[in-house]
This record gives structure tokens, sequence and C-alpha cells, in this order.
């Protein structure tokens, strides 16, 4: 691979944490977080990617949604956080000349949401009326692991990320930037390059332990992102990005009053990316967008974002 393609590649190492609880319709797998040149190999040694993620979701002025212990009515909500990644890509290769990387991601941000009503309060109080909230914090701290094949135009890769509910949490709160649990994503990713075109899709399956606070947990998830992008030049692409998100069994617990509650989305937009030199070191900026659609049990919405990769050494 080319350094324009090792660099590019790092944005995939860089997984993002949701910004509410998973009893609020929100997965821990937040889809869009893999992206161009998925699968492809990076350059040994330490990179950070950093990610500044927006995202405004709603759901509708009579939809009811379980939502940190609580169920609600007509959420609108919305985010900023910014994500690092120090990201460290073995030279040695393994497991049949895989390249292994492992990542730590953390956040922090501020997070809000309004409703319209509280239909069923934290710990079983019932009340009604408007609100809203918003919190300032730190995420949970998510650990990713990769390893990649490369043969020619055609990369493979597999992957496995967790995470460790140490983030800003509160049951009793509308909003929250932690998950309040465990859980444990794995799948695995295909990128053709042939150094002017670009087609990648990484699929996955996550696992949720359940919220000890509000005695909830949420089902098995399912997952594709997808991205197809063109080298205009060397150094610009642009293209398109989409995600498709299903839950494939219920919810459970004694907190889940609303049933197995299943959600599903999916989303597509636009994506461009630029090389540029920062002394001998390239560094690499990246922004995409999503429209979501197709809806169910979950908040839909649009995010965008923002995305650079600093290269911190050219050797492992």
């Amino acid at each position: 691979m080319n350094p324009t393609t090792r660099v590019l590649s790092l944005l995939t190492l860089l997984p993002l944490a949701t910004v509410q609880a998973d009893d609020g319709g929100i997965s821990f797998w937040l889809p869009g977080q893999f992206g161009a040149l998925a699968a492809a190999p990076t350059t040994p040694g330490w990179s950070l990617p950093l990610v500044y993620y927006h995202v405004n979701a709603s759901d509708g002025r009579h939809s009811a949604t379980p939502r940190g212990g609580r169920t609600v009515v007509g959420l609108d909500a919305k985010a900023d956080l910014l994500f690092a990644s120090p990201t460290y890509t073995f030279e040695t290769p393994v497991l049949g000349g895989a390249q292994a990387a492992i990542s730590a991601v953390a956040a922090v941000g501020r997070s809000e949401a309004s409703i319209d009503a509280t239909v069923t309060g934290p710990r079983g109080r019932s009340f009604s009326g408007g609100t809203d909230d918003a919190l300032k914090g730190a995420s949970d701290l998510y650990l990713l692991g990769t390893l990649k094949w490369n043969h020619g135009v055609h990369n493979f890769m597999a992957y496995s990320m967790g995470n460790l509910p140490v983030g800003a949490y509160d049951p009793d709160r509308l909003v929250n930037i932690g998950l309040g649990h465990a859980a444990l994503d794995a799948g695995g990713g295909y990128t053709f390059f042939d150094k002017t075109n670009e087609f990648s899709a990484v699929a996955g399956v996550t696992y949720n332990w359940e919220n000890k606070d509000t005695h909830y947990q949420n089902g098995i998830d399912a997952h594709i992102d997808l991205s197809a992008s063109h080298f205009f030049t060397a150094q610009t692409h642009a293209g398109l990005v989409g995600y498709y998100f299903r839950q494939v069994t219920g919810d459970s617990g004694s907190g889940a009053v609303l049933g197995d509650f299943k959600s599903r989305v999916a989303g597509i937009g636009p994506q461009a990316g630029h090389f540029f030199k920062v002394g001998d070191e390239l560094w690499y900026a990246n922004i995409k967008g999503y429209y979501e659609f197709d809806a169910k049990n979950r908040p839909d919405g649009w995010n965008m974002w923002l995305s650079l990769v600093i290269p911190l050494a050219d050797k492992g």
C-alpha cells in the first residue's frame, strides 16, 4: 500500500462510543464508525486519530422510548463529542501475515436532550410534563483490536471492540455520556483498492450485558458500514458512505417495560478527504455526513464526522 493509503486507513482504528445509554434506543455500536479503506494495512508505529462528532436526532412527538430508567415521549437530542484514539500498529506479522493493531479510545463532550413527557420515572416513580437535561463529561474507555491481511487490491480484516463502563453515567439523568454497562462487538471487513477506486464493507455483531442500575439488557445487534470513493488526485478523494443497523434479538430484563423494543436504522451521505504535508509527515483530514431513514424504536436524524489522522512515527 502507498503512504496515502496507509494514513487514510488509520481512521478505521477509531471506534466511537454512543452518546446515550442502550435503553434509549441507541446502540453500543455507533453506525458509520468504519469508513474508507477500512481493511487496508497501516504504517507500523504510533498514530493519533482524532474525530469530532455531532449528532441531531429525535423520536417523534408520540413515540415512547425507554431512556435512563424512564419511559419518555417526544425525545429530541443532540451531542458534540471529541474522540482521541492512541493507536499502535505492530510491525511483525502474525497469523499468516496479518498486521495487528490495538487502540484505546475515550471522548469528552456535551450531550443534551428534551422530552415532551415522562410516563414512568426512574425507580418506578410516575409523573408527566416536559423537561430537558444537559451533561458535560467523559465517555467510557473503549478498546479495539484489529487484524488485517493484504493480497494485492484485496484486503481483509477481523476486529473486536469492548468498553470499560467508567464514563459519566447516572440512571436518574435524562442524558448520559457513559453507557452504564459493558458490551462487546466483533466482526470482519473487506476493502477493494486499486489506487483509483475504493470500496469497503465492515459487518459485525454486538452483545450487551445488563445495566444493573436500570435492570435493562439490550438485545443482540447486527450492523454493516459501507464506503465507496474515487481518488480524483493522489491527494484528494470523494464518494458516498452508508450504514444499516438492525437489532436481531429483543431487549430483556425487568426494566424493559416496552417489550423487546427491537430497533433499526439506515443512513447515507457524502464523504471527502484530503492529504497534506505537515513538516515531513503526511496528515489526512476527512469529512462525512449521514442522513438517517427507515428508523424504528430509535431516534433518527443526521450526523457529521470531522476526522484528522496524525502520524506520530513512521516506523514501529
